[in-house]
Parts: C-alpha cells; sequence; structure tokens
C-alpha cells in the first residue's frame, strides 16, 4: 500500500468560526483518535491531503508538532456543491496492528454478448488487514459472464494476511438481463388506448 507524509500542526481553536478561518488559508481541520487515547485535534494542508486521498486507504505518516504518528482515513466531509475538503477523521495505526476497511472493488474484462448489465452490490469489499499492509483494491474478472451471474465475496482471491469482514455468500455483482426496448406496434397500441375519444362524439346521456 502506499505511504504517504503529511505534516499537520495541533488545533487550539474551535466553533466555526475558526473553522471557516482554518480553511481560508486552505487548509481542513481534523481529529486522529485510537488506541484509548485522547482525540487530537489537528490542521492539516488541504492539497496535501486532497493528493493524498487518491489513494484509497492510503498510510499517512503524520508529523504532528514534529512528533510522528501513523494514521489510516476514516471520514472526510466535502462541501456538497464545491467538493473541497471540510473536515477530516483519522484513525491512529501501529505495525502490525489489525484493522476493519472497506477496499475498493474494481473490475476487468467484458460481459457475455446480449446486452447484459453488471450491477455492483458492494463498491467496496469489508476486510481485515494489517494497518501498514491495506491492499489499494481488488479485481475481479467478469470475462464471458451471464445473466443471473453473482460474484460473491468468497470468490474473490485475497493477498496473504487479509481476510473477509462479511460473509463469504455476501453477494458483491450481479450480472442481470438488460430490460428489452418495447416494441414499435407495442408503443403505438398504447397511445391509442390512452387517446382521447374522437371529437364529434356526444358523451353518453347528452343530446
Amino acid at each position: 500500500m502506499a505511504e504517504v507524509k503529511l505534516t499537520a500542526e495541533s488545533r487550539t481553536e474551535f466553533g466555526k468560526g475558526a473553522a471557516r478561518r482554518i480553511r481560508r488559508e486552505n487548509k481542513v481541520p481534523g481529529v486522529i483518535y485510537g488506541h484509548g487515547a485522547e482525540p487530537k485535534h489537528i490542521v492539516v494542508d488541504g492539497h496535501a491531503l486532497m493528493m493524498a486521498l487518491k489513494t484509497p486507504n492510503v498510510l499517512l505518516r503524520m508529523d504532528i508538532d514534529g512528533k510522528g504518528e501513523l494514521a489510516i482515513p476514516k471520514e472526510v466531509q466535502r462541501d456538497p456543491l464545491k467538493g473541497f475538503l471540510v473536515h477530516a477523521d483519522f484513525l491512529a495505526v501501529k505495525r502490525g496492528e489489525k484493522v476493519t476497511v472497506e477496499v475498493p472493488v474494481h473490475t476487468e474484462g467484458t460481459l457475455a454478448p446480449g446486452g447484459n448489465l453488471l450491477e455492483y452490490i458492494l463498491n467496496a469489499l469489508p476486510v481485515e488487514a494489517e494497518a501498514t499492509h491495506i491492499p489499494e483494491g481488488f479485481t475481479v474478472s467478469i470475462e464471458g459472464l451471464e445473466a443471473g451471474h453473482t460474484v460473491r465475496a468468497g470468490d474473490i482471491e485475497l493477498p496473504r494476511g487479509v481476510s473477509l469482514a462479511v460473509e463469504d455468500d455476501a453477494a458483491v455483482l450481479q450480472v442481470v438481463t438488460a430490460q428489452a426496448e418495447a416494441l414499435p406496434e407495442e408503443e403505438e397500441a398504447e397511445e391509442a388506448a390512452e387517446a382521447p375519444a374522437a371529437e364529434g362524439g356526444a358523451p353518453a346521456g347528452e343530446g
């Protein structure tokens, strides 16, 4: 897995006003928690964090006021309109420690001919892995799969030292039949049935 160095500083100001000032400086407020210790409130460079987060489950080697700390991102809040980072939660980890994370699932290959569709039941697979050896992603071959085929968690090959955090039979991917488009004759028949009565015909009970 990728390991990225990130410099941070302790945060002593709190509240909405302080958070806005931090973000105006292109920085992001955050919290590091874990191992039963008191949460550490920090501030990190927004651009550096954004680049680090491009790698799923990235291991962060954080320098906080000159002290080293290993952490992984746990929850990131973004502005719903502009997409910039608003706040970040980090989980402190140690080498050799096991953590439960969600690892993205990717596919390769093409489905069997016939216009079938691939449906993601799980976009990411929950697994337990050593904190410094978290996989960046799992690649699943869908080559030649036909409608009705389901890829389950237990079908995905895991690296050594990684185990599932869900049941083996949990559905991850499913191939479904694409709904056929209505035939032109059927569409015309439906339109005729919905069309109003021809003009000139007197409604029943009048005349």
